[in-house]
């Protein structure tokens, strides 16, 4: 059982003394801090990346070493840039539409609305929307696609902002936003702000459930400040007075959870027996204990070796090795296994705001996906394996060499 006392270190929900890790991934540098060929000569700021359980409402969490301002101001994600993700946002937008009624009288607002991936859905069905979005580099995109976006961080002052101007949410939307959000009580709080009286919440989020089994650490990085099992993000909503009323088990990001809330008083909405279901399945895995969080660093450390046995013995075969994807993930996983140039040649990336980059603390070059053809490797690590099956397709062209596709989450697995 691993104990550290930091007097200091608080649990962001309940504030709670931290004292037991969840997981320790060493020193990295932030994912998403791409670098021009410039900044390979200077100094790279890395940070702790060591993850604690809180024993009391069981959030585990990463300390914030750096603000949100400076991580989220200029971003490289665009979420436009998977068709897989494109299909699931087009998809939620007709379930919202068809089990709920919204229409050209809802106001529909996406919270880190990204790029308006989502947003243009709803757009498109005539229904008025609004996006917030903090990294302006990205909102701009959604503005020059006439999305209407407000280019702020998300809280009780945004909410208070938006609120004054009358501008309340029949549909409030919160994707892969609550992990990234230090200041969580401010967030939540906010939420209930901008609701209308019987107003709808969905929020996704990786199901820390699924992070657990599926063996994915990778999905720790500094950006992400919190992961979740159900029953935590519940009382958290409960403190705020929200009520969870429904639950969807999603397959994206490996597994994540879709929840959805309303205010607590609201009497129209009856609790959907897919939340006790949830609850009970939580409790009967031992969610309720620490014992399930301290077993995951050993299991984490296991990974790791068998990844590095993987690429030591490639190498001393003379395999070629390289990446498809540039995603945070796998920056988690490389600088955490220490694998750099002397195993990967170079990654690619469909994004072109990661083109001519190279990744954080690694430093492997990332190119167009045409590179793959050009070089053909033997082996195409797969760093985005939540998109393996929509990546295999678009590059199956790699079997006209006898090129293999490689998975290492959650343990290395070689396609042919």
């Amino acid at each position: 059982m691993s104990e550290v006392t930091l007097k200091l270190n608080k649990c962001r929900f309940c504030e709670n003394s931290l004292r037991y890790i969840f997981s320790n991934l060493g020193i990295s540098p932030l994912s998403n801090s791409y670098l021009t060929q410039e900044r390979l000569q200077q100094m790279e700021p890395f940070y702790p990346l060591n993850v604690y359980v809180c024993e009391n409402c069981f959030l585990v969490q990463l300390p914030e070493f750096e603000s949100p301002e400076h991580i989220f101001r200029d971003y490289a994600y665009f979420s436009s840039y998977s068709e897989m993700w494109l299909k699931h946002a087009a998809n939620y937008t007709n379930l919202m539409i068809e089990r709920f009624g919204f229409d050209s009288n809802s106001q529909v607002i996406e919270i880190a609305s990204n790029d308006g991936y989502l947003l243009q859905y709803f757009k498109e069905k005539g229904i008025p929307v609004l996006g917030i979005e903090p990294a302006e580099n990205v909102a701009k995109t959604a503005q020059e696609a006439e999305i209407p976006t407000i280019i702020k961080f998300f809280g009780v002052q945004t909410a208070n902002d938006l609120a004054d101007e009358n501008n309340y949410a029949d549909l409030l939307i919160g994707n892969n936003v609550l992990a990234h959000v230090p200041n969580l009580n401010d967030f939540v709080k906010g939420m209930k702000i901008l609701l209308k009286p019987h107003g709808i919440i969905t929020v996704e989020f990786p199901h820390l459930m699924k992070l657990m089994a599926e063996n994915q650490f990778d999905t720790i990085y500094h950006e992400h400040f919190s992961y979740f099992s159900f029953d935590t993000v519940r009382r958290v909503f409960l403190a705020h007075e929200l009520k969870i009323f429904d639950v969807d088990e999603l397959p994206t990001h490996g597994g994540s959870l879709r929840i959805y809330a309303c205010r607590a008083g609201d009497e129209s909405k009856s609790i959907n027996l897919r939340v006790n279901y949830l609850i009970d399945k939580e409790k009967a895995a031992g969610f309720n204990t620490l014992d399930p969080y301290l077993a995951f660093d050993q299991k984490v450390k296991e990974t790791k070796r068998s990844i590095l046995e993987f690429m030591i013995k490639s190498k001393n075969e003379e395999k070629s090795i390289v990446g498809y994807g540039a995603p945070a993930k796998g920056n988690t996983l490389l600088n955490y296994c220490g694998i750099r140039t002397d195993f990967i040649d170079y990654t690619v990336d469909r994004s072109p705001h990661k083109q001519g980059h190279f990744l954080p603390g690694t430093h492997i070059p990332i190119y167009h996906p045409d590179r793959i053809k050009e070089t053909k490797p033997d082996y195409v690590v797969i760093l985005p394996w939540n998109l393996k099956d929509e990546i295999m397709q678009q590059m199956a062209h790699i079997r006209e060499w006898n090129g293999h596709f490689v998975t290492l989450i959650p343990d290395v697995r070689v396609y042919p």
